[in-house]
């Protein structure tokens, strides 16, 4: 066989030469992500190490709706948020009401929010808290802390989160953001699968401001709404309760509880109330008069029977009488003390002044 060369044919390229040209093509408008799908091909090996800002960028998610919606939605993987049963006592800093879905906390303290879920979701899954207006006057309105409250921080307080209501305690990977759209706060952390031997993950909130602070909420009520989203910002679960933020919870939901009970007709046990015995003007109960309708015939069989019932409906009928002779005499008595004493008379002022 002849060679190459005398064919008029010229060689192959080795290897080194291919790697010399391709190193002098441009590396703008790479792509970046088939080269990290197969790393162990030779044009990967040869082009720059990725910049660890790029590998490790941060999730930056924001709320770009100008209304968000207060309306559950648990989605496919379940959200479900649950309380801790912490009563009505007086000493107690955060309480839940399940009657009124509303949480009453102090401000600047604990509160734990149990998240649940039916499965779990995707890896880099976040789970957001976002603070809203719950009157439509106001919804349009960011929440924020009060201008006192955001200016008595700590000089070495993060400046990010100053003027956020909702703060989370002790995850070192919350997020503070502002929506540049809408201006809204929210704070958000990473989902963390629940702990052996438990079926909950917690994430500890703190309210900042009191409900009443002015220039902050105002007395106006909000809303917290606690969404789960994916890594890229998609809304995979919502969940939203009322928030009252004030010196005595236990107090509050105690008052609050009572209103809504007594405007659906109910008492505190959850019965219905039951219509109270009427009163007179003397402050003695009424007796209740029997009228003709109310008059009964009973069909009683054997002599035996008749004679006992007999007995037991004269026993009722003697006692009525002794109750109501005993009435009677109680109201002559009260009549006769207001009467001046034999041998007495009551006496004017002018003589009173005369003596």
């Amino acid at each position: 066989m002849e060679p190459q060369s005398d064919s008029g044919m010229e060689p192959p390229m080795s290897q080194e030469t291919f790697e010399d040209l391709w190193s002098l093509l441009p590396l703008e408008g790479a792509d970046y992500g088939a080269i990290l799908e197969y790393p162990d091909c030779p044009i990967s090996q040869t082009m720059p190490a990725l910049p660890e800002a790029v590998i490790n960028a941060p999730y930056i998610a924001i709320t770009s709706s100008a209304v968000p919606s207060t309306e559950d939605y648990p989605g496919t993987f379940g959200l479900q948020l649950e309380f801790q049963e912490n009563g009505t006592a007086k000493s107690v800093t955060c309480t839940y009401s399940k009657d009124l879905n509303k949480l009453f906390c102090q401000s600047v303290k604990t509160c734990p929010v149990l998240i649940r879920m039916s499965k779990s979701p995707p890896n880099g899954a976040i789970i957001r808290a976002t603070a809203v207006f719950k009157k439509s006057e106001h919804v349009a309105e960011v929440v924020k802390r009060c201008p006192h409250h955001e200016r008595s921080n700590e000089p070495g307080d993060d400046s990010a989160r100053r003027s956020h209501l909702i703060l989370v305690e002790g995850s070192s990977q919350a997020q503070y953001v502002e929506d540049p759209n809408t201006g809204r706060h929210s704070v958000y952390v990473p989902y963390e699968e629940p702990q052996v031997g438990s079926e909950c993950t917690t994430v500890l909130y703190n309210y900042m401001c009191n409900s009443s602070c002015m220039g902050g909420m105002n007395r106006r009520p909000i809303l917290t709404i606690i969404t789960l989203e994916s890594r890229e910002g998609s809304l995979l679960g919502r969940r939203c309760f009322e928030v009252r933020v004030c010196a005595c919870p236990g107090r509050d939901r105690r008052s609050e509880e009572e209103n809504y009970l007594k405007k659906r007709g109910l008492k505190i046990t959850g019965k219905r109330e039951i219509p109270s015995t009427p009163v007179s003007d003397s402050g003695l109960p009424k007796k209740r008069v029997l009228t003709e309708e109310e008059t009964f015939t009973l069909q009683i069989k054997g002599r035996e029977r008749y004679e006992m019932l007999k007995k037991i409906n004269d026993a009722m009928e003697t006692q009525d009488k002794v109750e109501q002779h005993k009435l009677v005499v109680k109201c002559r008595k009260c009549r006769e003390d207001f009467k001046p004493k034999k041998g007495k008379r009551l006496m004017v002022k002018d003589e009173l002044d005369s003596e």
